[in-house]
């Protein structure tokens, strides 16, 4: 953790010993009583943590904060909804990358089960995002949904560059793609788009691209395409 992040409404209590972000100062980072350390308010300002007392079971800490971190990028990712091991590297490392959205959707191809996972219905995802937001240095968290059909996940006639990728009938590579913000952009699933999909997506203003000959992982697509679009928009 390169940022250790709270909730507001934690910040007035004592933090657990068996916390992993207590694990983490005292294991990890070998803080001891009177240490400081970097702390995050979740969609909030940055700043500094200290550890007031250490006790068997608990941590007493105090914050003083600092400003907010700049807005996220404009950038949505619409994932056709991939196997949940899959799901977990896309929500941290896309969290990490400053996505500003990612919206895991029903597919013709995917399997409708993915949507049941424990990932999604424990409310694990919301561990990952912290994750990535940490790594990052960072305390903004994208905005998520999951289980939505493809059709309801689309944005509408707002401007900006939508792009979809697809291995068969990307028409050139992303990298060559006109590209203004905001960005919305689509990866399908592990079995690729079907044709009714690919008409839903052109309807809706979507130009079709890839990313070159070789076929990715879906988590792989997912941070090669944002790492590009960023590099294209100046933000890397």
């Amino acid at each position: 953790m390169n940022l250790i992040l709270f909730a507001a409404a934690e910040i007035a209590q004592p933090l657990a010993r068996a916390d992993a972000r207590a694990q983490h100062l005292l294991a990890v980072l070998r803080r001891k009583e009177g240490d400081s350390f970097d702390a995050g308010l979740v969609n909030g300002p940055r700043g500094r943590g200290t550890i007031v007392a250490i006790a068997p079971e608990e941590l007493r800490l105090a914050f003083v904060w600092g400003p907010a971190p700049p807005p996220l990028d404009p950038i949505v990712l619409i994932i056709g909804l991939p196997r949940p091991q899959t799901a977990r590297k896309i929500l941290q490392e896309a969290t990490a990358l400053g996505v500003g959205g990612m919206h895991f959707v029903r597919t013709d191809r995917g399997e409708a089960n993915y949507a049941q996972s424990t990932l999604w219905q424990s409310g694990e995802w919301q561990r990952h995002l912290r994750a990535g937001a940490e790594q990052a240095f960072d305390t903004r968290l994208p905005e998520i949904s999951h289980g939505r059909s493809l059709a309801e996940a689309l944005p509408g006639a707002a401007g900006g560059a939508k792009l979809a990728l697809d291995n068969y009938e990307g028409s050139g590579p992303l990298g060559a793609a006109a590209i203004d913000p905001p960005v919305a952009l689509a990866i399908g699933p592990e079995r690729g788009w079907s044709e009714a999909e690919r008409a839903l997506l052109r309807g809706r203003g979507f130009s079709l691209v890839h990313l070159g000959a070789r076929v990715l992982r879906t988590e792989t697509a997912c941070v090669a395409s944002v790492a590009i679009v960023k590099a294209r928009l100046g933000w890397f």
